[in-house]
């Protein structure tokens, strides 16, 4: 999607977007432009979405992503009580208030399964899920390579990048979806990639206040770094923790978004003020290399990268803040 310098400047208006700090995003098509959001919802049951939600979708679509990823919990399940009619409204609320607006803008999006969307434990939220998504397939605009398991386990190869979507919905990734995680990874259409991402809702590592505990992060997370790093991954985008933090662990970056809706958090160190954000990524395939932009929403103006701390105390060890700009492994 790519529209006119007159039509971005009419996006502008009434999204908080700084018209200075729009354009020279808008202008540089040389880069593919991927944005991320995570954490959508609201309480439980809830059919709506606050404002930000709403005020951070405009802010994004105006800076013309040509993909957005979603890191889960797109609505607000995973509590006992909730009918199939309860759950099947929240999933029409999304389609309205999100997935629509999308694609009205022509922008693809990449879902991945939340604990809040579909967890393990949770069989009428999954049936759901799948009530929900799987007439979607052919009609959110991504070119799938393994659909099998859509959405809660599938790959797409998008404008030359190779997207891994696992469940993540819960600590344990089982194994079987690790085998197929590795023998993807291993096919033709991952290697000839110009990158490889993986998208999951639980987190690596733990940064958000509250949540560095067993049961909100990955379990076997120095397995699961191998898996990634072996297959040349590039990043693991999660969410779920509502804060963002850009880090680095061995060759593997780890983009934990902040939440776009109810609930953000502090960082572990408890610095930076919680609030709503976005990211943006912009891949330029001409340079080898990757940019991380993150807006607050509050402001519609990027994040100055030196007030994430320089590294958290994590349970699993030091967490190094990442380079905003790096290059791609290739």
């Amino acid at each position: 999607m790519l529209l006119s310098r007159r039509q971005v400047l009419q996006l502008v208006v009434g999204t908080g977007l700084s018209a200075a700090v729009l354009p020279l995003h808008a202008a540089r098509r040389a880069a593919l432009r991927i944005g991320l959001i995570s954490d959508l919802n609201s309480s439980y049951g809830s059919t709506s979405y606050i404002p930000a939600v709403q005020q951070g979708l405009d802010q994004l679509i105006a800076l013309q992503p040509d993909l957005v990823v979603c890191a889960g919990d797109m609505v607000a399940g995973q509590k006992r009580g909730l009918s199939g009619q309860q759950l099947d409204a929240m999933w029409r609320g999304f389609e309205t208030a999100v997935l629509q607006r999308l694609q009205r803008a022509g922008i693809p999006l990449l879902p991945a399964i939340g604990n809040h969307d579909g967890s393990p434990g949770f069989p009428a939220d999954r049936a759901a899920v799948r009530r929900f998504w799987t007439p979607l397939r052919s009609r959110i605009g991504l070119k799938l390579v393994d659909a099998s398991q859509f959405p809660f386990r599938y790959t797409v190869l998008q404008d030359g990048i190779f997207w891994l979507v696992w469940d993540a919905s819960s600590a344990r990734v089982p194994e079987d979806q690790l085998a197929w995680a590795q023998q993807q990874l291993a096919s033709a259409a991952a290697r000839a990639a110009r990158a490889r991402f993986i998208v999951g809702h639980l987190p690596l590592v733990g940064v958000g206040q509250g949540k560095d505990r067993p049961g909100e992060v990955l379990d076997r997370g120095g397995a699961l770094q191998s898996l990634m790093e072996n297959g040349r991954v590039q990043a693991y985008i999660s969410g779920h923790h509502h804060a963002w933090f850009s880090g680095r662990r061995g060759q593997l970056d780890l983009i934990q978004l902040g939440a776009l809706g109810s609930g953000p958090r502090r960082l572990l160190d408890g610095g930076a003020p919680a609030q709503q954000t976005f990211t943006l990524l912009e891949i330029d395939g001409g340079r080898s290399a990757i940019r991380e932009i993150t807006y607050a929403v509050a402001t519609g103006q990027p994040l100055a990268w030196s007030m994430l701390p320089a590294r958290l105390n994590t349970r699993a060890g030091l967490l190094q803040r990442n380079s905003s700009e790096r290059l791609l492994r290739g």
